[in-house]
């Protein structure tokens, strides 16, 4: 039997490869990608003789995007995006690998998926598995599951295969279907809204910055930008507190006010000379009891990036993620997809690229397990004292796990349950002992010992210390000290990056009475709290359940790449003025769209699909609705946001749009093309048009009379004009171009479906050219007589009938209409002949 195994990366599939093969008949050949090479060995699964083939993806197989006519921007109404269709496809830097498993698949009886064992790695199971059964619909399809690149994990695994999961693959579908939708509306709105606006100085070429939104990315930001307002509006308030202390033969003991401290400097004063007055202090109470510290939980994902920003000031994406060099031709393709992306406004979380991180080389190299996991807690079947004696033999920390493993010693502790399990790997620990590589940076290092010492301090007995607390009496006001003394220190001997500091106190007993040594008035003023450090963003983000393990990082990245945030070297975050604004902008509103609570719920949601208690398309409807609503709304209120931006960024004097025009909302679908949208524009010149925004390929377009000096689209639709819905537009007009018998405003609203009669007689009354200027230069003339899309084509005889007729209804007073436009059609003469018979 031949057996197709596929891994998610080169790295993994040559790892796997070794392990089973035993380095003994391995032989490897090249595929169609270049850097996906085969390998191929003799094995034996369920005692089954099988020729192994093993290869790779890397990472994502497919993508998800709109269809070609919905990926422009200016193509669709945003809020189309939301039902617009999407597909996945293999992009084409894939085609390689596809067809490489397209050949392999038809040789092949079993496809067995060595896949990332979390919901990501099932999904890109799950591409793998059509693109595989669309080359041969008769393989039979398996998973294998492990935590460690070992040989127990990797052969056990083998020879324990399970079927794929749906459901996993299910939730990172809706997952990503959710996010497109929502980044790339948002991300188009506000782009589309400010970039022109605003003179935005954060970027070389400001003309090509992309405002991204992200529905993990905003709350992100707004957890920044929260704690920066809670600093920015902090008002240093004094207070006063009193202070005692008392030496003696034993050492010195200070005590602390047991009201804290007063704002009111008076009544401080006040207590201050009753306490001077009447000096002596009474011991009230002595209390002494055991205190205990506690090891840490098991390691997981989150637990190990915030340790590691706190220990070591390691980014939590350095900590994960660390870009290798790779070949020149595939940078540059992995370049021109991220501009494309961008663009799309949709980025993955998992990059394609091949990545060197510094706990992925240490997993690859079969020195730690899987490093992303939710998992907290080790189930009965692990073997942690085989796991403690592979340690043994390290020179700092082995003689710590001899003690562990010494009955005697008392020092081993079944390790604590932390609640978290994500039914896919166990929480990070060492799988193999090292001493330290001589390839390895000094990251590589830290981060192995943090592994390693965090694995043997929780399974091992808490610190142990005795603490006395002494309080005392002062003229009727109470004062507390108190020491402790550490008994034993257990975990913390291994576990350097933890303390527990204390400090002896004097004895004394119930009812003793002194004189202090000192008794002050100090004052202090209040401090704000801290700007977030990473570990405290982190912490914030797992609590609100925004992103999972393995992409919390991606987005804390993104906010610095985006410019919305700026990160200092004690690691703590502070907004942009682009970031503060965006969030200023959204919480005017009234929205709480940088808010946690809108994508907790999605990802309970995602969370439910995964574990099939509700299904993938019940999720997607549920959050789109309830999203697509909230951006109807935001766009309604765009106001709020050019506001909050003009607090921090001058305006800008460029129109927006290709032919530098202010593009409008949506009146109908264009019913030319049928596929793009017409929208309202407002030329730099003031005239109004409705014109398709699949321009330039699509030429339609509805000129509006030149009078108008304000339009705007309504949510009412009119109720003969198909297809459908074609929204009225809110029209006023200049009353000096226009003839007096009609109203300025057109109350009526006017409809560009050929059913608005009065919009159609000022049409042809005024033209579709503002009248404000009445003379206009040759070249002009000129120019907006070629440009069909400028100067529609009129007609001489209809043209001078209309003004006739106009000029003898009025009294032979003649205003000023069109005049412009018999200028470039070149009846100067026959104008002038009206004119002399109006006045006459």
């Amino acid at each position: 039997m031949r057996v197709l195994n596929v891994a998610e990366k080169p790295s993994v599939a040559k790892a796997v490869a070794n392990i089973l093969s035993r380095n003994q008949g391995l032989r490897m050949r090249e595929g169609r990608s270049r850097y996906n090479k085969l390998f191929e060995f003799n094995y034996s699964i369920r005692g089954q003789h099988c020729q192994m083939v093993v290869t790779s993806v890397i990472g994502h197989l497919m993508e998800l995007e709109f269809e070609d006519r919905f990926r422009k921007w200016h193509s669709c109404d945003p809020a189309h995006l939301y039902q617009a269709p999407v597909r996945k496809f293999v992009p084409e830097d894939k085609l390689d690998i596809k067809r490489t498993l397209e050949e392999e698949a038809r040789k092949c009886q079993w496809l067995v998926l060595w896949l990332d064992c979390d919901r990501e790695g099932e999904n890109i199971a799950f591409e793998v598995l059509e693109v595989c059964t669309q080359a041969n619909r008769h393989l039979d399809a398996w998973r294998a599951r492990f935590s460690a690149l070992i040989d127990r994990e990797i052969h056990e695994s083998v020879q324990n295969l399970v079927r794929p999961n749906q459901l996993f693959a299910d939730a990172v579908d809706a997952r990503q279907e959710i996010d497109l939708r929502i980044g790339a509306s948002f991300t188009r709105f506000q782009t589309m809204l400010l970039r022109d606006a605003f003179v935005i100085d954060i970027a070389a070429d400001d003309r090509n910055l992309v405002l991204s939104y992200g529905p993990c990315q905003f709350p992100t930001l707004g957890f920044v930008v929260e704690r920066y307002w809670e600093v920015q509006s902090h008002e240093p308030e004094e207070f006063w507190t009193i202070n005692c202390s008392h030496k003696s033969d034993e050492g010195t003991a200070t005590f602390n006010w047991m009201r804290g401290h007063l704002f009111d400097y008076t009544c401080a004063v006040i207590i201050y000379e009753m306490c001077v007055q009447e000096p002596t202090a009474t011991v009230t109470k002595v209390r002494q009891q055991e205190k205990r510290k506690y090891p840490p939980h098991p390691l997981n994902t989150i637990e190990l990036e915030k340790r590691a920003s706190r220990y070591f000031h390691m980014s939590s994406e350095h900590t994960m993620k660390e870009y290798a060099k790779v070949a020149v031709n595939l940078r540059v393709r992995f370049v021109t997809k991220i501009v494309t992306r961008a663009r799309s406004a949709w980025f993955d979380t998992r990059s394609w690229e091949v990545e060197c991180m510094v706990a992925e080389d240490l997993y690859q190299a079969g020195f730690i397990s899987y490093p992303r996991t939710e998992t907290d807690y080790f189930s009965e079947r692990t073997d942690l004292h085989g796991t403690v004696r592979e340690q043994l033999g390290h020179p700092i920390w082995g003689s710590y796990a001899q003690l562990l493993l010494d009955p005697e010693a008392g020092l081993w502790r079944n390790p604590s349950n932390g609640g978290h399990d994500d039914k896919a790997h166990p929480p990070i620990h060492p799988t193999k002992f090292s001493a330290g590589e001589s390839q390895w940076s000094q990251d590589h290092h830290r981060l192995y010992e943090l592994v390693v010492r965090h694995f043997l301090a929780c399974i091992s007995q808490p610190a142990v210390g005795a603490e006395t607390t002494v309080e005392i009496d002062i003229a009727g006001e109470s004062f507390s000290s108190s020491g402790r003394v550490i008994i034993a220190k257990n975990y913390l001997d291994v576990y350097r990056f933890e303390s527990w500091g204390g400090s002896m106190i004097p004895t004394y007993v119930f009812g003793q009475q002194f004189i202090p040594t000192t008794l002050t008035l100090d004052s202090g003023v209040t401090r704000p709290p801290p700007l977030l450090s990473e570990a405290d963003l982190l912490n914030c983000m797992d609590k609100a359940g925004i992103g999972t393990d393995a992409t919390m990082h991606d987005h804390i990245k993104k906010l610095l790449d985006r410019f919305y945030a700026t990160k200092d070297a004690n690691t703590r975050f502070s907004p942009t003025n682009l970031g503060e604004a965006l969030v200023m902008g959204y919480d005017d509103m009234g929205y709480e769209l940088w808010k946690p609570y809108l994508r907790s719920m999605m990802e309970c949601d995602m969370k439910a699909v995964s574990l099939g208690t509700k299904r993938k398309n019940e999720v997607l409807t549920t959050c789109l609705e309830q999203m697509k609503a909230c951006f109807l709304d935001a766009r309604l209120n765009k106001g709020k946001l050019l506001e909050a931006m003009a607090l921090f960024f001058e305006r800008s004097n460029r129109s927006t749009g290709d032919e530098q025009q202010e593009v409008g909302d949506v009146v109908r679908q264009c019913n030319l093309c049928q596929e793009s949208n017409m929208v309202l524009r407002r030329k730099p010149d003031g005239n109004f048009m409705v014109g398709c925004l699949g321009y330039p390929q699509c030429r339609n377009v509805v000129w509006l009379p030149g009078s108008i000096s304000e339009a705007a689209v309504t949510t009412i639709s009119c109720n003969y004009c198909t297809p459908g819905p074609v929204y009225k537009i809110q029209l006023k007009f200049r009353r000096l171009e226009i003839p007096p018998n009609y109203n300025v405003d057109h109350l009526d609203w006017g409809c560009v479906g050929a059913c608005d009669e009065i919009l159609r007689q000022l049409t042809e009354i005024c033209g579709t050219g503002s009248r404000i200027c009445p003379s206009v230069p040759e070249h002009v003339q000129q120019q907006e007589g070629e440009d069909q899309m400028h100067l529609p084509p009129m007609h001489n005889e209809a043209v001078v009938g209309k003004l006739l007729a106009f000029t003898v209804a009025k009294e032979g007073i003649l205003q000023m209409i069109a005049l412009h436009w018999f200028c470039a059609l070149g009846i100067h003469s026959l104008i002038e002949q009206i004119c002399e018979v109006g006045e006459g």
